[in-house]
C-alpha cells in the first residue's frame, strides 16, 4: 500500500530550483532510502513530508504530496499534527536539555490528553521500542545530554515513536555515531518497519544495501531512478545510478 505520493513536485529556495519534477510512491511499513551525491536535493526532499522546509525564505513549491488520503501543502493542514504524524530525526542528535523521562514525554505533555500513568506507560514503550529502556531506566530523571551519542539518537527515536507516527523520517541518522552505534541503529531501523514507514537519506551506499526495501536515487534535484533496492543495486536502469553506485563519482 502507499503511504507517501508526490506527483510532479518542484520546489525552489529563490532563484535555485531543488527538486525538480519528482514523482514517487512510498509503501507503507518499508525502509525506503534516498542516495546520492552532496547537494543533490536529498535532505531538501525528505523535509517537505513534514514542511521543515517552510522556515526557509523564499520557498516556493508546486505540485502534490500526498501523506495517506491528505495533501499535506494544503493551506488548512495543521502543521503540528502533520509533524507529529511524520516525524524525524537529524543528522546529530538534538536531545533537549531536560531528563530522558522529559525528552520522550514533550510531544505528549503538550498535547495534555494524557494522565501521568499514561504519560509513563507511553515513554516506557517508546524507549523500549528504541532499544533504550534497559539502559536508561534507572535513571529517567537524569539529563539525557548525559547519554553518549548512539543513545541520544535513539532518545531521539524514542521521543518522535511517542507521538505514534505513521512515518519516521531520518536523515543521516548515523553519519556522526561510531560503527557499534549505526549497527545499531540500523537494526532497529529493520525492526521498527513493522510498526512505522521510514525513509533514510544516507551517503552510506552499503547501508542503504543491507537495510532498505526501496531505494531512491536523486541527482542534480532529479529523481533519476526510484524501485527495491536489490534490483537498483544489481541492474540499475539509469547510467548515473550506476556510475554511483560503483563510485565513479559521489
Amino acid at each position: 500500500m502507499v503511504k507517501i505520493r508526490t506527483s510532479n513536485l518542484n520546489l525552489h529556495f529563490g532563484d535555485n530550483h531543488v527538486l525538480r519534477d519528482v514523482n514517487m510512491e512510498i509503501q507503507e511499513k518499508k525502509v525506503t532510502a534516498i542516495i546520492g551525491p552532496s547537494g543533490c536535493g536529498k535532505s531538501t526532499l525528505l523535509r517537505t513530508f513534514n514542511r521543515m522546509n517552510d522556515f526557509v525564505d523564499k520557498l516556493k513549491i508546486s505540485g502534490t504530496i500526498m501523506v495517506g488520503d491528505k495533501d499535506i501543502y494544503q493551506d488548512k493542514m495543521d502543521l503540528s499534527r502533520l509533524r507529529a504524524k511524520v516525524g524525524m530525526v537529524f543528522q546529530k542528535p538534538n536531545p533537549f536539555p531536560k531528563t530522558i523521562f522529559k525528552n520522550v514525554a514533550f510531544g505528549l505533555e503538550v498535547q495534555g490528553k494524557h494522565s501521568k500513568c499514561e504519560v509513563f506507560s507511553i515513554v516506557e514503550e517508546s524507549l523500549r521500542a528504541a532499544w533504550l529502556w534497559d539502559e536508561v531506566k534507572d535513571r529517567l530523571h537524569s539529563p539525557a545530554m548525559a547519554l553518549s551519542g548512539g543513545q541520544q539518537q535513539r532518545l531521539c527515536i524514542a521521543r518522535a515513536l511517542a507521538n505514534c507516527p505513521e512515518v519516521l523520517l531520518l536523515d543521516e541518522p548515523t553519519s556522526a555515531l561510531d560503527p557499534q552505534s549505526t549497527a545499531k541503529i540500523e537494526e532497529l531501523c529493520l525492526a521498527l518497519k513493522d510498526r512505522v514507514s521510514i525513509l533514510i537519506v544516507t551517503h552510506n551506499i552499503a547501508q542503504a544495501g543491507r537495510i532498505s526495501d526501496y531505494t531512491a536515487f536523486m541527482y542534480l534535484g532529479e529523481l533519476v531512478e526510484f524501485g527495491e533496492t536489490e534490483k537498483v543495486f544489481t541492474v540499475p536502469k539509469d547510467k548515473r545510478t550506476e556510475a554511483y553506485l560503483t563510485g565513479v563519482f559521489g
